[in-house]
Formats: structure tokens, sequence, C-alpha cells
């Protein structure tokens, strides 16, 4: 585990940097263009004048930054710096925000019309691509002009790239099908918990595919596809709230959970109670996205980041304390946690200082996956700590059910299994033995040498009479210096030789520590079903009687019970 976590950690930094390098433009293969913004004093142009070139004077310097909120229609224009002439269908792709409405028309006198658009791809942050035909290609110093009109009140960015048609679809269905194979192993995953969750009724097992279900919205919502898909399709209508709201109120459950599987409420109440005021925080969060109606939505984004990034670090500390107190399901939650913290950071950086088309990887692979695996790793944390709980309650069985200090059955787990082998027994047609032990002298033992000697004694004889039994046989101490033995399927012909060799083994203990060695004998009484015709306790009575028979003959002996004479 330790191993493990220290290669997350020490592959943070390279992670981040990576992405940050995926998220730099490269030496594309594609073809440049000066992109330029026509002055938006021009009074509104007809797509006539502005194709023409007549207003090609009036563009001046643009910029993705300048973009990103137009409060009318603008027109753009696009000048290819090299030709483009490839073996498929050459496109030229518009990369902008969901609330833009982009028309591409070529330049030259007679053109008027638009080109045709094949289709709109949905990308990652909030961006789609209009991909739009060129019969012919371009050539070097080809204009196209961009009419961008806002259809909505959003934020969005303007970008553009050439390519050919059956490229850009094939990308499309690659990354469509990595975000579905994510969201349906996420929901697979947050079901089957669910499910478990209506059997054991265990918080973790309800958190659990809250948490990542969450995720698996964001995910589909935040790529863009999600609004393509039957039924999620509706939030088209919510489509600015649609990623926020999910990270949010996944915000407070991994608050909730990380409580629950770090066991918080019991080795450290004050971060308990810290992540609850959290977890309310992010419901608060959540609901004022409502606050980008009245224009607080940066206030309140800004707000947003500032709580994610504290609990973040915070989560981080509170986990790895949890880990190194002994808590293994702590650390396979630290562990995701890690790897879902570096790729929401790296995310947020490619998307912030490059291109997304640049950081594919990160964002169609990358980021999918490392959720599909924090979701994984999470599952491994519940089941151990389920594997935990389990060993405690098992522990705690065994120690109501034995003896403390000779460490088999107490009387009350002993007279349970009689009952229950004899129900056995019965039903099958089999006998039952038993065999009542009785330790001679044993007071003289703690009169002469004191009871810590006679509790040598008593663990002392253990070992030998299990050595004499089968694995289903079972021994119990009936009380003081007295054990019982279930001999299973047993007669009087099977039952006698064992009390036998028992008595023989009791023989040769010798008890050292207290001074003169201590030897030790024992009378046994036997009782079976099959000669005797009683069951239960019934067995331990005539067993019982059997033994002051043998003590009365003079000890040191095995007594079998006699049945009563009718």
């Amino acid at each position: 585990m330790r191993g493990l976590l220290a290669v997350w950690l020490l592959g943070l930094a390279a992670l981040i940097s990576s992405a940050v390098a995926g998220a730099a433009p490269a030496a594309a293969a594609e073809p440049a263009f000066e992109v330029r913004l026509l002055d938006t004093a021009t009074a509104d142009p007809t797509p006539e004048a502005v194709t023409s070139g007549s207003l090609d004077p009036r563009f001046g310097p643009f910029t993705n930054r300048a973009s990103r909120k137009l409060p009318d229609t603008v027109w753009v224009r696009v000048r290819a710096e090299e030709s483009f002439n490839p073996r498929g269908v050459p496109v030229l792709i518009a990369r902008m925000g969901w609330f833009q409405r982009v028309d591409i028309f070529p330049g030259g006198p007679t053109a008027s019309q638009p080109l045709d658009r094949a289709t709109d791809l949905r990308e990652f942050g909030g961006a789609h691509d209009g991909v739009f035909i060129l019969p012919n290609g371009f050539k070097a110093g080809q204009s196209f002009y961009v009419r961008v009109a806002p259809v909505g009140d959003g934020i969005g960015s303007l970008r553009f790239h050439a390519s050919t048609l059956d490229a850009t679809l094939a990308r499309a269905a690659a990354h469509s099908r990595m975000i579905a194979i994510a969201f349906g192993a996420l929901t697979a995953m947050s079901l089957g918990a669910l499910l478990i969750w209506f059997i054991l009724q265990d918080r973790l097992f309800l958190l659990y595919p809250a948490l990542f279900f969450l995720e698996a919205l964001y995910l589909i919502y935040f790529s863009g596809q999600g609004f393509d898909w039957p039924v999620f399709s509706y939030a088209k209508a919510i489509s600015a709230y649609t990623w926020n709201v999910p990270v949010a109120l996944g915000g407070a459950v991994a608050c909730l959970f990380i409580r629950e599987i770090a066991d918080l409420k019991h080795t450290s109440p004050r971060a308990y109670t810290v992540f609850g005021w959290l977890a309310w925080t992010f419901v608060v969060l959540a609901f004022s996205n409502v606050a980008n109606l009245v224009g607080l939505g940066g206030l309140v984004a800004a707000i947003g980041n500032l709580a994610f990034a504290g609990t973040g670090i915070f989560t981080l500390v509170v986990a790895f304390l949890a880990w190194r107190r002994g808590n293994r399901a702590a650390g396979f939650f630290l562990i995701a946690w890690v790897m879902l913290e570096t790729f929401a950071i790296a995310t947020a950086v490619s998307l912030l200082v490059g291109r997304a088309e640049h950081a594919e990887r990160l964002l169609y692979y990358g980021l999918p996956l490392s959720i599909v695996a924090a979701a994984i790793l999470v599952a491994l944390g519940v089941a151990d700590r389920l594997r935990e709980q389990r060993l405690a309650l098992s522990d705690a069985e065994r120690r109501a059910q034995t003896d403390p200090l000779t460490g088999v059955l107490n009387r009350r787990s002993l007279i349970e299994r009689l009952d229950a082998a004899c129900l056995r027994a019965r039903a099958r047609g089999l006998p039952i033995a038993l065999l009542f032990i009785d330790l001679d002298h044993f007071k003289e033992i703690n009169d002469s040498f004191g009871h810590p000697a006679g509790d040598a004694c008593l663990h002392a004889i253990i070992g030998p009479i299990q050595t004499e039994l089968r694995h289903f046989d079972v021994i119990g101490r009936y009380g003081g210096e007295e054990f019982v033995v279930i001999l299973s399927s047993a007669d009087i012909a099977a039952a006698r030789p064992i009390a036998e060799r028992i008595r023989n083994r009791v023989a040769d203990v010798r008890v050292e520590g207290f001074g003169t060695p201590i030897r030790l004998t024992c009378s046994i009484g036997v009782a079976t079903s099959d000669t005797l015709g009683v069951w239960g306790e019934h067995l331990i009575a005539q067993a019982d009687a059997a033994v002051y028979a043998a003590k009365r003959s003079g000890r040191n002996q095995v007594q079998v019970a006699a049945p009563i004479a009718a």
C-alpha cells in the first residue's frame, strides 16, 4: 500500500506537467489561419457586403479572450496561410461555445450562401465543433467570413482548424465511445453498490453510488456527449448547470464518504464535524449556481474553486493520517483521491492555458479512465472496510462464545452446539456421545499451589484432550474444572476408547513453575444416546452422574453411564 501510494504521489508533478505540455500548441499538420475581427462599430452588414471583401480594411486583431463574451452578432475573417487539398472530403471546423451560432461564407463577390454544415460535435468545457464542408479545399490566401451570433447568455471561445470529414467523424466516434464506456462502468458500479445497500443497509454503499454517479454525470455533460443521448438530452435547457451542480453535490457526498470510510466519528470527532459543515457548504454552492441569472456566476465560481481547493487538501491530510493509523480503507481512498485531484487539476490547466483539441488524450482518455480507476480503488477500500468489520465481528463472536482462560467453548455455547448436534443426529438416525471430564483433587491444587497454578492446570489439559478428538468434535468448559466433549456420530464402542486415551493423556501432564511439578489426573463419565435413549442436557446429566461414580471408585478412571432399568 505504501509503495503504491508513493508511486502516485511521485507521479503527480509529472502528470500535471504532461497535461500542460499537451495543452500547448505543437507543430500540427493542419493548415494555419489568420483570424481577424470586424470592427463592432460597423453597422450590421449584409453577408454580400462582407464576403465581397469591401469591408476587409475594417477587420482588426482577434483574440480568443475577446470572443468569449460576445454581446451581439459579429463577423470574423479567416484567411488560410497555406493550401489545403486532402484526399478525403475537406472540412473547416469552427470550435465555439454552446451559446454561439456560427455560419461560414466563402469569400468572393458572388458568395452569399453559407457553407453546408455537415454536423455539430460536442466538446469538453462547454464547446462544440461546427463542421462545414469545403467542396474543393482552399488555397493559400483564400478567405472565409464567419458570422458569430450569440443564442443565449453564455461564454465561449472561437477557434478554427481544417481536417477531413472521415477523420473528424472517426475522432468524434472514438471520443463518444470512450465517454460512453466510462459512463457505463461508473453507472454499473454505482447500481451494484446501491443493490448491496438494500441488503446490508451500510451507509458506505449508499454514498458510493451517489459519489460516482455524480462523477459520471459530470463527465458526460462536461464532455458534451450527454446532450446527444436519450433522456440525458433533456438537460440542454439547463446546460449551464449540468456539470457545475453535479460537481458541487459530488463534493458534498465526498465529504460524507470520507467521514465513513476513515471512521472519523470514532477516531477524529472534530474532523468528522468539519466534513459535515463542508458537505453543507457544497450543497449551498450547488444551489448558488442560480446566481448566474443575476450576473454573480463568476463570484460563485471563485468561491467554489476556493472551497474545492481547501477541501481537497484537507481531505488528503485526513485520509493520509487515517491510513497511517492503520485504516487500510482510507489508504485506498487516499490513492483514488490523489488520482482524481491530479487529473482534475490537469484538465483545468489544459482548458485554461491551451487548446482542448491538443489535450484530447488527457480529456477523453486520462480523465474518464482516472474516474473509473478511482471508483475501483474506492470499491476495494469499501470491501477492505467490510472485511475488517467482519473480522472484528468474528473476533467478538468468538470471544462471546469461548472461555477466556482455556480458549474452548463456554457453557452457553456448548449447550447450543449440543442441541444443534443432537438435532442433526436424530434427523439422520445417528448416535451421539458425551464425555464429562472432571479434574481430580482440583480444590487441593488451588489450596496448595494457588489459583494461578489451578488456572495453569486447566489450560494445560486442553491440548492433550484435543489431540484425541476429530476435527468436528467439540469441547467446552462446563464450569470450574469440568469439561464436556461432544462426539458426533459416536456410539459407546467408539466413545469409550477415546475417553480412555484422554484419561491417559491427562495423566501424563506435568505443570511446572509453581514449586514441585503438579501431576494431574481426571475422572471421565461417558453417556451415549444409543445406550441411554436420551439427548441434549439429559446426556450431560447422565455423564455427570457417571463422573461421580468414577470418583467414588477411586478417581482417574472412565465410567460409562448405565441405562436405567425399566
